[in-house]
């Protein structure tokens, strides 16, 4: 088991068929300690770059999560950041029509200029009485539906006490 006859070196490359190289078995074992050993070399620092690897992988995951932290908090600022220009602006209509119709700011419950307008509107249309207290055409309704009512109190007055008769 000393000699291993089927290795060949540079069998096919003159064209001789013939010329064979037999090789021991230290010498076998020799080359292939070699091949393990350069092997080897290759991949020594293979536990070292695995424990980094690692180490990188979880920094990349704290950094994740404090990254998606950031992103979380910065979505919530935006969201109240246009909640408040929106609440800003809306204040700001229904300050406008409020001056422009003369109506307290609190009625008005619309988010835009033309629904504020129209509820104004329809509040002025129904808080404006049709006549105004004090007027001669009220003071005349007032007085006939007085006279009306004292007529018909002196008719029963009369009825009772029998004046008139």
């Amino acid at each position: 088991m000393s000699d291993i006859n089927n290795n060949t070196a540079g069998a096919g490359n003159n064209g001789d068929a013939g010329t064979e190289k037999t090789f021991t078995q230290a010498e076998i074992d020799a080359i292939i300690e070699g091949r393990l050993a350069r092997e080897k070399q290759k991949y020594a620092d293979y536990e070292s770059l695995k424990k980094k690897a690692g180490k990188y992988d979880e920094f990349q995951q704290q950094n994740k999560s404090e990254l998606q932290k950031a992103t979380e908090k910065a979505d919530a600022l935006q969201a109240e950041l246009d909640k408040l220009k929106k609440e800003g602006t809306v204040r700001q209509v229904r300050e406008k029509v409020s001056k422009e119709l003369n109506i307290p700011a609190e009625l008005l419950s619309g988010e835009d200029e033309e629904t504020c307008k129209k509820q104004a509107e329809a509040i002025l249309k129904f808080a404006k009485p049709k006549s105004y207290p004090g007027t001669s055409e009220n003071r005349r309704r007032e007085m006939n539906s007085n006279q009306q009512a004292d007529a018909g109190m002196r008719a029963f007055a009369r009825q009772i006490f029998g004046g008139g008769e």
